[in-house]
């Protein structure tokens, strides 16, 4: 579903990485971090399974984000910032795109995320990426950077207005302000004749949004935006769709994760059964239903920082 007053310019449906039991929804629409760590919480914790689930999650992730990267103007030899950096998969996808004339600095507040992010760095042999455990608004300014970049990472701040104002005020005028966030309203409407997929898109939007995330966060980026002092974005919304194992896994391996978040807010997940065997039954009634099953819609929003 496209946001109330934006324009669709492209939709197209083709196969990812030449699999046919796996669709990428493109659609292109055009429109004219929290400054207290003690007040961030990330609902799917940081377990060993939820940062596996990441990786897993990164590698699906990322032709849809690199697409709004260099669309947004991130290129070869610019210094970008990673804002939440997590398991390091933006930061590593980022380092790709500028080459190694080009520098990229991850931000992560949690410690094990970032001690795994950099061994990864170093098997992927990749040398211009650092991480720094810190606050955006910590980071001196007096190098600017090219672009500042997130992905899935504003839902879960409590002020992002705050932290898009502060990231802004490190890049360049003239560089390029990108973030990829979640909207769920699609996912539903694609199944709603599905009650097993209907069921469980419904749960995880009430975990996350139990945890103090933003579900919805997406759609919301033009007023954020325009909020922080930036102009309004070119916007952007892909999702993929399959009915395949791995497709399906990425909802079960979801809500394994916001499993405490469930329990401690007493969802009932009498709809959804047994996680164990949750990814199969889902692949299954996509099959029976004739269609496929979607995953979270990420919509991205960049902009170029005008001069001042």
């Amino acid at each position: 579903m496209v946001p109330e007053g934006f324009q669709q310019s492209v939709l197209e449906t083709k196969p990812l990485n030449g699999r046919n039991d796996e669709l990428t929804l493109r659609v292109v629409v055009f429109a004219n971090v929290t400054t207290d760590p003690s007040t961030f919480s990330y609902a799917l914790g940081n377990t060993d399974a939820e940062h596996e689930r990441l990786i897993r999650q990164a590698a699906r992730f990322a032709p849809l984000t690199e697409r709004l990267f260099r669309d947004a103007g991130v290129g070869p030899g610019q210094r970008v910032l990673d804002l939440g950096s997590g398991m390091g998969d933006v930061a590593m996808l980022v380092a790709q795109i500028v080459g190694p004339s080009g520098e990229v600095v991850g931000v992560e507040r949690d410690p094990s995320s970032i001690e795994r992010a950099q061994i990864r760095v170093m098997e992927a042999g990749l040398h211009n990426v650092s991480f720094v455990r810190c606050d955006a608004s910590e980071l001196p300014g007096e190098r600017p950077f090219d672009a500042a970049v997130g992905r899935l990472i504003l839902q879960f701040l409590p002020d992002p207005v705050a932290v898009l104002r502060s990231v802004s005020q490190l890049v360049r005028p003239g560089g390029a302000i990108a973030f990829q966030e979640p909207s769920w309203k699609p996912y539903l409407a694609l199944c709603s004749q599905m009650p097993l997929w209907s069921a469980c898109g419904s749960l995880a939007v009430h975990a996350f949004e139990g945890a103090g995330a933003n579900a919805e966060m997406g759609p919301e980026l033009p007023r954020l935006f325009e909020m922080a002092g930036l102009p309004s974005p070119v916007m952007r919304m892909e999702m993929l769709l399959g009915h395949d194992l791995e497709s399906t896994r990425w909802t079960s391996d979801l809500l394994g994760s916001l499993k405490p978040q469930i329990e401690r807010l007493r969802l009932s997940v009498e709809k959804v059964g047994d996680f164990e065997t949750l990814a199969e039954r889902l692949r299954l009634e996509a099959i029976a239903s004739g269609t496929t099953g979607p995953c979270v819609a990420l919509l991205g929003a960049w902009c170029v920082k005008p001069a001042a």
